[in-house]
């Protein structure tokens, strides 16, 4: 197992080929994937075979970034992303979080989030992390608040088949460095 940091009460690791059905059951809640894609779960045949080998194939990409499996006692709490869009640009990453429905609400993405924003920042040379959803994901904008990034837009994307909520736009928050150390 690969440790990619650790917070007060959970370890953020790399996945391995083993993670496939604790993966699959949680993008294939509904609830969790409402405001992501097309707003409906994943099967668990696409994440096995599409979704996993691409977090895998990520890490030796992206210099070891990427998404991160959450687990607190052995026991799997969704996941947690620092990553950037490809290899040429590894100072510039976006935050991400997905928890199992069950942990909504305890703080753990908060704590992952700020545990995140701090390694990138003090460890692994990034100048800014960016986080989205959509504008109407009220939980994860404030998590993305609490974790310190600021709202910097929001903006409207041609979706081919819009999910509810998507008439209000997506909004994109950030954090730089400077206004970290600041």
């Amino acid at each position: 197992m690969t440790v990619f940091c650790t917070t007060e009460r959970m370890l953020l690791r790399r996945f391995t080929a083993e993670d496939g059905d604790e993966l699959a059951a949680l993008h294939g809640d509904a609830e969790v994937m409402r405001f992501l894609g097309d707003g409906k779960p994943v099967p668990a045949e696409v994440v096995k075979r599409e979704t996993l080998p691409s977090l895998l194939s990520d890490y030796d990409r992206l210099g070891g970034l990427g998404v991160f499996a959450a687990e607190a006692g052995g026991e799997f709490l969704g996941w947690f992303e620092l990553r950037p869009d490809g290899p040429e640009s590894l100072d510039d990453v976006e935050l991400g979080y997905r928890l199992h429905r069950h942990f909504w609400g305890t703080g753990l993405a908060t704590e992952g989030a700020r545990a995140l924003v701090r390694l990138g920042f003090t460890e692994l040379g990034v100048r800014r992390v960016y986080a989205t959803t959509m504008a109407v994901n009220h939980p994860s904008r404030r998590v993305m608040e609490k974790a310190g990034l600021r709202h910097i837009r929001t903006f409207h994307e041609d979706w081919p088949d819009p999910i509810p909520g998507s008439e209000h736009g997506e909004v994109e928050y950030e954090l730089l460095r400077e206004d970290w150390r600041a």
